[in-house]
C-alpha cells in the first residue's frame, strides 16, 4: 500500500461522519538536519511524525509516533480550512501548527499545492 493511502486510511477514524480527506501529507517536528549533524540517536528523541489530513471543513494534524508516518495515533491540533499551507519551496517546507513547526518534505509539495487549490475554490 502506498504511503499516502496508509495515511489516508489511518486518518479516517479521526474524521466526522461524512467528512472526506482532500489531501494528506506527512511531516515531522524536528529538522532532518539534526540527524545529519548530531546523529540518529540525537534526532529520535526530539522528533515526532505527523499526518496532516486536509478536508473541506478543516485541517487536522495527527500524531503518528516516533518511528513511522503511516499510522495515525491521536489528534494533535486542528487548523481552520482557510489556512494556506504553501507555497512550498526548498527541500523542507515549514508549516506552523498549534505551537509546532511541522517540516514537510518536498515529496509532499504537490499535496500542499492541491490542498491550497481546493481551499481557493470553496
Amino acid at each position: 500500500m502506498a504511503i499516502r493511502d496508509s495515511m489516508r486510511e489511518s486518518a479516517a477514524q479521526f474524521l466526522a461522519p461524512g467528512e472526506q480527506v482532500q489531501a494528506v501529507m506527512g511531516a515531522q517536528t524536528a529538522s532532518a538536519y539534526l540527524a545529519a549533524l548530531g546523529g540518529i540517536l540525537f534526532f529520535l528523541p526530539l522528533n515526532r511524525y505527523r499526518i496532516i489530513a486536509v478536508t473541506a471543513q478543516r485541517i487536522l494534524v495527527l500524531d503518528a509516533g516516533k518511528f513511522s508516518i503511516k499510522k495515525a495515533r491521536a489528534a494533535v491540533t486542528e487548523l481552520p480550512r482557510s489556512t494556506r499551507l504553501g507555497p512550498a519551496s526548498g527541500v523542507w517546507h515549514v508549516v506552523p501548527a498549534g505551537g509546532e513547526k511541522l517540516r514537510v518534505h518536498r515529496r509532499f509539495f504537490k499535496d500542499i499545492q492541491a490542498a491550497d487549490e481546493a481551499a481557493a475554490t470553496t
